[in-house]
């Protein structure tokens, strides 16, 4: 199968606001709070920058799989190469559930935030779903919103970083207004008792590594640069280290923002907040600018966040779709390009409509999804750790364009903490043990794998996993 050829769209600005983009969604505003009262402002800070390491160490991975192999598809792409075609479906099959469940989830989330700005935007109760009532105008902003972010995407790659470019914008000022009026008008006083929780060095501890477990969580998203490779205009050394400070940026802007809430309230008003409005990033603005509008501006850049993570994973999940049809392990119908604009439109609009569906089953259900798609994340990070090593000993002369030092030492601390999250989602009682529900809609994922695999294995033959293997001579 050759190469199809692609427009070099994305310059540096559209990496790093894309990657970023996708680690920064709606957590930082919604759950400050929540990781304040229960680790402490330090606390949390450092649990943040532990989660931030586990994350580096696979993010060092992908940067030189990413440039040692540039084409569309990330994971299936180092995992083909180094474990072959059943390996290949394995860990895309695996990241497709991760990219689709953030999508659907990120759908569910933006109308439910405008409440937040609009107290009466809630209209038309049509039926309740496991405790979530669902409205006629929630349904309709949720799939307007869906509709419009899946037609910026068609329209190529570049409109949709542009977009992303100017959202990541406000909310990094939003961010930078945050923690700028709380060192100014914020007090020392604030800090005290909140600055770590717990009876002794044990249970602080405890409380840091049970925050640091959920961290990486918070950190997920850097990996969709590789699903887009090809269509990367910057020299691919270069792009290496942009994956690596995308990943150093997202940890830096959740522990800025966490101190800077510390900094601006005692604990009495987190308290507080926590047990009213739970936003306690924007009770923290109004108080600082003793402004409600404030608070609103504030929940906007929290919108403008879900829509980044939205917008990345479906870039994400397009170009894996895309990947995996091009080899023939899914219908051959998500290779095929619009006309005009060259993108993988038919699996856009595929992930446009799951998002869309998924709406009319409210809001416990696309947390049970987002949950399995944490899952199936660490899955691929696992899977795509071991190809690095694998790729490292089988292939010493492959041209690196960013190489990562002692890397017998960097890919398995990446194995072995990607293996262990993913352990800790099927034990029982874990901060991160999925729930029977999601067990089964996972069950199923592999189940329609299962199928897809055996069917077009059947009916391809040997083009089934057909592969693109890119010059083992790659330029720098």
């Amino acid at each position: 199968m050759k190469s199809i050829s692609k427009n070099k769209q994305l310059n540096t600005a559209d990496v790093i606001v894309v990657a970023f983009g996708a680690m920064i969604g709606w957590g930082w505003v919604i759950s400050s709070g929540g990781w304040i009262q229960q680790c402490g402002i330090v606390g949390t800070m450092i649990a943040f920058l532990i989660g931030g390491i586990m994350i580096y160490f696979v993010g060092l991975v992908y940067a030189e799989l990413t440039t040692s192999l540039p084409e569309n598809g990330g994971a299936k792409v180092f995992s083909h190469r180094a474990f072959g075609t059943i390996g290949s479906f394995i860990c895309t099959w695996s990241i497709i559930l991760s990219y689709i469940g953030v999508v659907c989830f990120e759908a569910c989330s933006f109308p439910t935030i405008i409440q937040y700005i609009f107290p009466g935007f809630l209209k038309g109760y049509l039926y309740t779903v496991e405790g979530f009532d669902v409205y006629a105008t929630w349904l309709f902003v949720a799939i307007v919103s869906c509709i419009l972010i899946t037609y910026i995407n068609i329209k190529g790659v570049k409109t949709a970083a542009f977009i992303q470019k100017i959202l990541t914008i406000i909310i990094a000022a939003v961010g930078i207004t945050l923690i700028m009026g709380s060192l100014i008008r914020g007090n020392v006083s604030n800090l005290k008792g909140q600055l770590f929780v717990g009876d002794g060095n044990k249970e602080i501890i405890s409380n840091i590594l049970s925050i640091s477990m959920v961290a990486p969580f918070f950190l997920f998203g850097f990996d969709v640069i590789p699903q887009a490779a090809e269509e990367i205009n910057i020299p691919l050394k270069k792009l290496g280290k942009l994956i690596v400070l995308s990943i150093t940026l997202a940890v830096a802007f959740y522990g800025l923002i966490v101190f800077a809430i510390g900094y601006g309230m005692n604990s009495k008003e987190i308290l507080s907040s926590v047990n009213s409005t739970g936003l306690v990033a924007a009770d923290a603005m109004a108080k600082l600018f003793h402004s409600e509008l404030m608070a609103k501006i504030l929940i906007f850049g929290g919108i403008c966040g879900i829509i980044t993570s939205w917008n990345s994973f479906l870039i994400g999940g397009s170009r894996a779709l895309e990947s995996m049809a091009s080899s023939y392990m899914i219908p051959h119908v998500f290779f095929k390009k619009h006309k005009k604009y060259q993108t993988p439109y038919i699996a856009l609009i595929f992930i446009g409509i799951l998002s869309i569906v998924s709406l009319f089953f409210g809001r416990q259900m696309l947390v049970w999804i987002s949950n399995c798609a944490s899952f199936a994340c660490c899955l691929t990070y696992c899977i795509v750790s071991l190809s690095f090593l694998r790729i490292r000993k089988n292939e010493p002369e492959l041209a690196r364009p960013y190489k990562v030092k002692h890397y017998r030492f960097v890919g398995w601390i990446a194995v072995l903490f990607s293996g262990f999250l993913s352990v800790m989602y099927l034990i029982p009682g874990t901060v991160c043990s999925m729930t029977k529900q999601e067990i089964e809609i996972t069950f199923c994922w592999v189940f329609i794998g299962l199928l897809f695999g055996i069917f077009y294995k059947t009916k391809y033959k040997n083009k089934f996993g057909n592969h693109i293997e890119l010059d083992k001579q790659n330029s720098k």
